[in-house]
């Protein structure tokens, strides 16, 4: 029976399975064999099999990488071209584009690589089409623009939604608030910190007994489902944000554009006539995050026109050198900063620093 075979299977019987406390337990196990089997598909056994296919992996260039995922034929080629001025082979038929095709737009300082990645088919995560390739290249991006048609957005949504998630892709989603440490003996030991809904002690060993772990400690900081828990267990998720874009604006009316609006995490544009390209230029700003830091130099002036920009959650002082350079670390004797992350300008600081948004740095050596 092939993995494809068992996978339908399971998800057919949860498919019947009701849903109330007393099959939770049951619903529990079949996630965990479901999550297993996916693991299965997107990492064959037996090493590396052959090549990995022409043009996929693109070398990361910039300071962060967004990726265009939508079916074929929603505009993302155009979008892509009018976005970054790169030439993405665009034409009225379906899977025009074949591999990856890259460019880069310079945005506030920052130079951002746009993937355009060839359109996706129901049944990608199952090893369709090039969908499995597509959907790696997906789990490198710092963000994911999924790109729809304004005329069929929710059918398409709901799809691309559910092939991301069983790749283990979690779109604007945190990690889950679990504690998890695997032991030698002693046990399953559970505690949860607040009142649970759905997990019980009975339903987490058996989750984990699914992936033959009988010595663990777990903690739950929140109220947690059985996916959150499969989540924190198979460890290889990976958690990006996601602004849903909604071409083609231009073949609906004002009153539809309206309501489309207040969708959270949308942005509705016309990829051909360039409309609303700033308001997404910015919304993409905002979700990616990114801290930019101007340098100084001693006794001039400091250097606003190329920033050294830095991923949001790493931006101590610390980081900043080793971005220019890992020995740069061990001369430092201290910084002086000039900005908002500082109490009064300039600031003599050590390396653990946190710096924020348009800092000014000047660094001291030994």
């Amino acid at each position: 029976m092939s993995i494809l075979a068992k996978i339908s299977e399971i998800e057919n019987e949860m498919a019947r399975t009701q849903k109330n406390k007393a099959t939770a337990h049951h619903l529990g196990l079949l996630k965990a064999r479901l999550a297993k089997l996916r693991r299965e598909l997107i990492t064959p056994k037996g090493g590396s099999s052959g090549g990995t296919g022409e043009g996929f992996d693109v070398a990361k260039t910039g300071d962060a990488r967004i990726g265009f995922i939508g079916f074929p034929s929603v505009g993302k080629s155009t979008l892509l071209t009018n976005l970054a001025g790169v030439y993405s082979e665009v034409a009225a038929y379906e899977f025009t584009t074949l591999t990856t095709v890259p460019g880069v737009i310079r945005y506030k300082g920052a130079k951002i690589q746009l993937l355009d990645l060839p359109g996706i088919i129901e049944g990608a995560k199952d090893g369709k089409g090039r969908g499995r390739q597509v959907i790696a290249v997906a789990r490198t991006c710092n963000l994911i623009l999924i790109v729809l048609d304004v005329l069929k957005p929710l059918l398409h949504k709901k799809l691309i939604e559910h092939e991301l998630e069983g790749f283990g892709i979690r779109l604007n989603k945190q990690p889950p608030n679990i504690g998890f440490k695997k032991k030698d003996k002693g046990g399953i030991n559970f505690t949860s910190t607040c009142a649970q809904s759905e997990l019980d002690a009975e339903t987490v060993k058996s989750i984990l007994a699914e992936y033959k772990i009988h010595n663990a400690d777990i903690t739950l900081r929140s109220d947690s489902t059985a996916d959150d828990l499969i989540d924190v267990v198979e460890g290889n998720r990976v958690y990006i944000p996601c602004i849903y874009v909604l071409n083609k604006i231009d073949q609906i009316s004002i009153e539809e554009l309206d309501i489309i609006y207040k969708v959270p995490h949308c942005v509705p544009i016309s990829a051909h006539h360039r409309w609303n390209f700033d308001d997404l230029l910015e919304r993409m700003w905002d979700y990616l995050k990114l801290v930019r830091i101007y340098t100084k130099p001693k006794g001039q002036l400091p250097d606003y026109t190329s920033p050294v920009v830095l991923p949001g959650g790493r931006t101590s002082v610390e980081d900043f050198c080793l971005k220019i350079h890992k020995n740069l670390i061990k001369e430092l004797k201290y910084a002086l900063v000039w900005g908002s992350s500082v109490k009064h300008n300039p600031q003599k600081v050590g390396k653990d620093h946190v710096l924020e948004d348009e800092d000014v740095i000047q660094l001291v050596k030994k």
